[in-house]
């Protein structure tokens, strides 16, 4: 039988009135506020990143196959034949092995080891870009064209469509068909089936071509929504005066952001010629990248002043225990109990106390989670932050790894101030009144 636990569960059954009843109530709402506001910490900041890298990986796809000539100044593609090799059947990819660092528990250690990716490549489609300026008889804008074939996966797009339809693409001929952000369309005055005239410069000479507005999108990733527009390849292929077999480049989409540096360098290294250059969209657009990597920095201050919170509460709890129980320390020393013995019915308590905070900081934490998720009462400046609605994304292990931890730190924390059971004397704790 353990019998320090057993002094424990009866020291923890006690009902209390006094002073130290209050202190024990305040460290368990302190320990349940701290790991709800961690959760929701946590929770909220991984589908902040995980919602906009959706956005932009869905805009842009994961990896880009282009001329290694491409001007990256101007947006204008530089012309590479679509019959390659890989293209469509790229594909067909599945899982490939890698040598990688090897890995315990989310962190990588130094030593080297053969491992596979998590998934494949999902998809591959054609791109072509041409920027230009649009002119109605009240505003002009600059902006890009972004030409699309019959291979775009129209999946991330259609979420995204507030008004109007996807793009027709004719099997005949070239559509004028359009699709323009709502920021565009309001600042130049268009809605649906108006129709404006596309200015661009060809080998320094000056033309035009009208469009359709067919459709009107928002992605919430503002910077991007101003300058692009998608319309039918082959109308950007005429503007350029490409031949029908000649693109601008491919969008790769994998399975599984994890495995993006791998393929990167898999299909730079194994699947283009050298021609042609393989870039992924945080190469090409790091700034964004780096601001949502900054987001790390403020979940770790969150998780750690929680935390610093809950140990402050617990410490000060601690030691009014112990120093409530004096007698029984006394007598328990009296009876022949060692110090670490009295030390362990302290932490059991201690631990039971944690316990109950953790219970009722899970339920207000994941309480919180659903309702944001469900309702949204916490909303965004879209033009700041990319999103109307604060995203929350609950990971299970994330979870129980925040449980685990706060646990395992505060009760190696409450080791030192339980160090106070070895400093009272058993014949004046006894005396103690």
């Amino acid at each position: 039988m353990n019998i320090e636990l057993f002094i424990a569960k009866r020291v923890a059954s006690v009902k209390r009135q006094s002073f130290s009843g209050l202190i024990i109530r305040i460290a368990v709402v302190a320990i349940a506020l701290s790991l709800s506001v961690m959760i929701v910490a946590s929770a909220v900041i991984t589908g902040f990143k995980h919602q906009i890298g959706e956005k932009i990986f869905g805009f842009w796809g994961h990896i880009h196959i282009t001329s290694t000539q491409v001007n990256r100044t101007t947006g204008e593609s530089i012309p590479i034949s679509m019959h390659q090799a890989f293209y469509p059947s790229l594909e067909e990819t599945g899982q490939i092995p890698y040598t990688g660092n090897a890995s315990l528990l989310g962190f990588e250690l130094p030593k080297e080891v053969e491992r596979m990716t998590n998934g494949g490549v999902r998809h591959i489609q054609v791109f072509a870009m041409k920027p230009g300026i649009i002119k109605t008889k009240r505003e002009i804008e600059g902006i890009i064209l972004k030409g699309i074939g019959s291979d775009y996966d129209t999946t991330f797009f259609q979420k995204y469509l507030i008004e109007g339809g996807y793009l027709t693409l004719p099997d005949s001929a070239a559509g004028d068909g359009i699709i323009l952000s709502q920021q565009t369309a309001k600042r130049l005055e268009l809605g649906v089936g108006d129709k404006f005239v596309f200015h661009f410069v060809r080998e320094g000479e000056a033309f035009q071509r009208r469009f359709i507005v067919e459709g009107i999108y928002r992605t919430g990733l503002e910077e991007y929504d101003l300058k692009f527009a998608l319309v039918d390849i082959r109308k950007v292929q005429e503007m350029l005066d490409w031949q029908p077999d000649q693109v601008g480049g491919f969008e790769v989409f994998i399975d599984d952001l994890r495995d993006l540096d791998v393929f990167t360098e898999y299909i730079y290294l194994e699947k283009i010629p050298a021609d042609q250059y393989c870039e992924n969209i945080r190469e090409k657009f790091p700034a964004i990248f780096e601001w949502l990597g900054l987001q790390d920095i403020n979940e770790v201050v969150i998780l750690v002043l929680m935390l610093v919170v809950g140990l402050i509460n617990m410490i000060t709890a601690l030691m009014i225990l112990i120093l409530e129980r004096t007698n029984m320390i006394g007598t328990l020393k009296a009876l022949g109990q060692t110090n670490w013995g009295i030390r362990k019915i302290f932490l059991y308590h201690a631990a039971y106390i944690i316990l109950m905070g953790l219970f009722w900081g899970n339920l207000a934490g994941l309480a919180f989670c659903y309702i944001q998720e469900h309702y949204g009462l916490v909303k965004l400046s879209e033009e700041n932050y990319y999103l109307s609605v604060a995203p929350v994304e609950i990971n299970v292990f994330t979870i129980l790894a925040l449980n685990a931890g706060t646990l395992c730190v505060t009760l190696l924390f409450l080791v030192i101030p339980s160090w106070l059971v070895t400093r009272i004397s058993p014949v004046k704790a006894i005396r103690f009144k």
